[in-house]
């Protein structure tokens, strides 16, 4: 699932990143990285997603959004 699929108010651990590679490092630089716990605070109409990650909020559009894949319910050890 991506990010841009995921529930409001849902808890995600990054898998990975499928984005053009300045982004990705823009993204990484903020915290993004693999393993990483978000938490999707809201999404606006336009398909903006707005999460939380190591304790900053941050905004992402549509696009960004479905290239973060996420996954609910695993611990940091197992996705690995």
């Amino acid at each position: 699932m991506t990010l841009a699929d995921g529930n409001v108010g849902g808890s995600y651990y990054v898998v990975s990143t499928k984005l053009d590679m300045n982004i990705q490092r823009r993204l990484e630089a903020l915290g993004l990285t693999e393993g990483t716990k978000v938490e999707l605070l809201g999404r606006k109409r336009n398909g903006t997603s707005i999460f939380s990650v190591r304790g900053t909020r941050l905004a992402v559009g549509r696009e960004i959004a479905s290239g973060i894949t996420v996954d609910g319910g695993k611990t940091v050890d197992t996705l690995r």
